[in-house]
């Protein structure tokens, strides 16, 4: 191998070595165009985990979860979360397929929260619930929820007795909305979380 040889099989495996090094301080140079624009919503528990939910339900007792929005759309969004409560047989929003085909329950909303939330940043608080209901004549009448201290009347929502499931079952859940500039109005962005809540009288 002549000398012209050596020198150009040492200038290739310098120069790979060189990129091999120098990659993950390339990776945080380089920007990579983004594909996917989306929005992240999710709850947890009292200790921030993805575990210990609130489940079994006793008449006015406070129980803690987060409720926490990322944005990843691209830019400064402005969200609303409606929170809503339904039995088992009222309407659910849906969340399953084109985004646009996705639809929020029909059921009025008892609290609204509003935020505006920076292109990839997150927003996190801490909520604070309880329920004020009585068991009458087989069914569960649930007159008020109370959320961060403020209690609003639920027109004493009916919790039919589940005979598979042998309790009282309600389902807690948070819509989220997006601000639509174009239409200058919020619509519906196609994600809800929610917790089932055991509010049988006997486990109290």
């Amino acid at each position: 191998m002549s000398l012209k040889d050596y020198r150009l099989t040492f200038m290739t495996v310098t120069g790979v070595l060189t990129l091999l090094v120098a990659s993950p301080a390339l990776s945080r140079i380089l920007v990579y165009p983004r594909t996917e624009f989306f929005t992240e919503l999710w709850i947890l528990d009292a200790n921030h985990r993805a575990e210990g939910y609130p489940f079994n339900i006793i008449c006015n007792q406070n129980y803690s979860i987060y409720l926490g929005i990322a944005n990843r759309l691209g830019y400064c969004a402005y969200y609303m979360v409606q929170v809503k409560f339904r039995n088992q047989t009222q309407p659910s929003p849906t969340s399953f397929g084109p985004i646009e085909d996705r639809v929020p329950s029909s059921l009025p909303s008892i609290y609204n929260f509003t935020v505006f939330v920076a292109d990839e940043d997150v927003w996190e608080t801490l909520l604070t619930f309880s329920f004020d209901y009585q068991e009458s004549n087989s069914r569960i009448r649930v007159y008020t929820l109370t959320l961060n201290g403020s209690s609003s009347h639920l027109n004493d929502e009916i919790i039919l007795w589940n005979s598979t499931r042998r309790g009282y079952y309600g389902f807690l859940f948070f819509e989220l909305w997006l601000y639509n500039l174009d239409e200058n109005k919020f619509e519906y962005h196609g994600r809800f979380v929610g917790l089932w809540l055991n509010m049988t009288v006997e486990t109290i």
